[in-house]
């Protein structure tokens, strides 16, 4: 999979449009093996901009029943910074049972696994991959796939951003050796605690690395700072 992601986020760059996003979209399915991929923005003034393999049928619907507003993954999701599965968001009332079976009979599949996305002036953005895998098997697929993830959802929320707007990219300043160490750690999954350990720091000091270089890399967050990080080559995971 590595050298299949590889071409892609270098194919990445030669999308010019939505048809050219939604393209590379549809690839991303066949190398991550899930039934769908979704991209889904939402900038500060409501605009919204999507490239999905969901079916026009259930995109129609979606939309005709206005269901974000109680879609747990877009309400849930929202609140969080860091990669959410499904599972673990509220789908205890009544309409959100009635949601999620409808869009398992449309075909978007039992899992789930969110990226959210906070880019610049407001942008809110989501990156999801969806299947029908047991739960055992779908816990073992994000576990061993959760980095490629979240790069991947950065490298394609950039790619919209260009193409919407034009670049939004920021020059990064280097990092120092500590930050590097710091990121470092965090994206192999260590704890903060776990991390400051290694490093033999408080976490304080820890907190104080990693927000120089959520600074220095022009990142809304952590687990963006790392994705920036590993995709300009800074990190070697």
């Amino acid at each position: 999979m590595q050298g299949r992601l590889e071409r892609f986020l270098q194919d990445l760059g030669a999308a010019r449009d939505l048809d050219g996003l939604t393209a590379a979209v549809r690839t991303l399915r066949d190398i991550f093996g899930v039934d769908h991929v979704v991209y889904h923005s939402v900038n500060a003034a409501g605009g919204q901009y999507a490239a999905l393999t969901y079916s026009d049928e259930w995109v129609r619907r979606y939309i005709d029943l206005d269901y974000a507003r109680i879609d747990p993954v877009v309400q849930g999701c929202f609140k969080r910074f860091n990669p959410v599965d499904w599972k673990r968001l509220d789908w205890s009332g009544k309409a959100q049972r009635a949601f999620l079976a409808e869009a398992i009979a449309h075909g978007v599949g039992r899992q789930g696994f969110s990226v959210p996305i906070r880019g610049p002036n407001g942008q809110f953005a989501l990156f999801t991959v969806s299947d029908n895998r047991s739960d055992e098997d779908w816990a073992a697929y994000t576990e061993a796939h959760v980095r490629d993830l979240i790069l991947v959802a950065h490298y394609v929320n950039q790619k919209a951003l260009e193409i919407e707007r034009g670049t939004d990219a920021v020059a990064m300043r280097a990092l120092s050796p500590r930050e590097i160490d710091a990121l470092t750690l965090i994206a192999m999954g260590y704890s903060r605690g776990q991390a400051a350990e290694s490093l033999s720091i408080s976490e304080h000091t820890l907190r104080v690395y990693i927000e120089s270089a959520r600074f220095k890399l022009g990142a809304m967050n952590t687990t963006h700072a790392v994705a920036r990080a590993m995709s300009s080559g800074m990190l070697v995971i």
